[in-house]
């Protein structure tokens, strides 16, 4: 029987065309800090979680290789449902606040996280447990501190389990066509730590843990410590970001002068554009149902990923042009 983590040829198929599309939905994607992805053990990527979906994929993209995902577990209810996000190498994980009963189901998906670590597959957890469209950081669940520690105990010795610690830094919470940067820190090294701290109970180890990781979460993004002045706080910071964000400042032309740019020097798009109006009428409507904002992205995205091939002589022109335009934009920003 095949595991969760082994390879699947339609995945394989399947997977360029996904990482294609979703660096091209926005207008810069940038991958920094790469050189942190530690080679020579089990890696366990711990992103902020404020775009669902999305933050799933910019894990994704950051290399070639394979990656297990964890999501709550009523989404897998329903049994086709679940058939296919087993399929997209996505697990069932129990969150606290789904109850005590709930949670001790949780063995068997941290068996099954075992053994991607140990095959070599990058696990992925999203350790706040739930999403907020905001510059900040939850307090961190401790599964994906449970998952390192046991997998530690089960093959430590035969090589080392890193916690990743990674920033996802959107332009726009609530619409592509922005920008993101995903932001990846220096690894905490859990073999060495459980090492050095053998003297520790485990429940302490998970609090030492939990602490580092926080840390290490809030050095990757544009963070704002509390929510009674976050807006203040947060135009500071945007005003002038901090490195590495401060070299991806956004254009200065004026969003009235790229329209008309749009407009005046490309018949092509306009056609193809009036031509697209069904396509993009079906999104509103999908976008007015879809109650929470911090979904739009996500949805969105699996409406392109559908729609676009579906339409491909209807929206080509249009991608044509808006991918060159964009590519005319990085040239700009680049010389400012």
């Amino acid at each position: 029987m095949s595991e969760i983590q082994d390879k699947d040829k339609l995945y394989t198929f399947l997977r360029p065309y996904v990482d294609w599309m979703f660096r091209r939905s926005y207008r810069s994607c940038h991958y920094l800090g790469k050189e942190n992805i530690p080679t020579d053990g089990a890696v366990i990527f711990a992103p902020n979680h404020t775009n669902c979906l999305c933050d799933a994929m910019a894990i994704l993209g950051i290399d070639r290789s394979r990656k297990v995902f964890v999501a709550r577990a009523d989404i897998f209810k329903d049994k086709k449902r679940a058939k296919i996000l087993n399929w997209l190498k996505i697990m069932p994980i129990r969150r606290e606040r789904d109850g005590l009963d709930e949670v001790r189901h949780n063995d068997e998906t941290m068996d099954k996280a075992v053994a991607t670590l140990h095959d070599g597959v990058p696990f992925c957890i999203l350790p706040e447990g739930r999403h907020r469209p905001m510059h900040s950081l939850l307090p961190l669940g401790k599964g994906i501190f449970r998952i390192a520690l046991r997998a530690n105990d089960e093959f430590g010795a035969e090589k080392p389990v890193y916690i990743v610690p990674v920033g996802l830094e959107y332009g726009d919470f609530y619409h592509l066509w922005n920008s993101l940067t995903v932001n990846i820190g220096k690894p905490i090294n859990v073999t060495q730590f459980v090492r050095e701290h053998a003297d520790l109970s485990r429940p302490q180890m998970i609090v030492e843990l939990k602490e580092e990781l926080t840390q290490r979460m809030r050095e990757q993004i544009l963070w704002v410590p509390d929510d009674e002045h976050y807006e203040e706080n947060i135009a500071k910071l945007q005003a002038n970001p901090p490195a590495p964000f401060d070299k991806f400042k956004n254009h200065r032309i004026p969003r009235w002068l790229l329209l008309v740019i749009l407009v005046l020097l490309s018949p092509l798009f306009l056609v193809s554009a009036a031509l697209t109006v069904p396509l993009w009428a079906m999104w509103l409507l999908i976008r007015w149902k879809v109650k929470d904002a911090a979904f739009h992205n996500s949805v969105q995205f699996v409406w392109q990923l559908v729609i676009i091939p579906l339409g491909f002589f209807i929206t080509l022109p249009f991608w044509m042009f808006l991918q060159e335009y964009m590519y005319q934009l990085r040239i700009f920003k680049n010389q400012k």
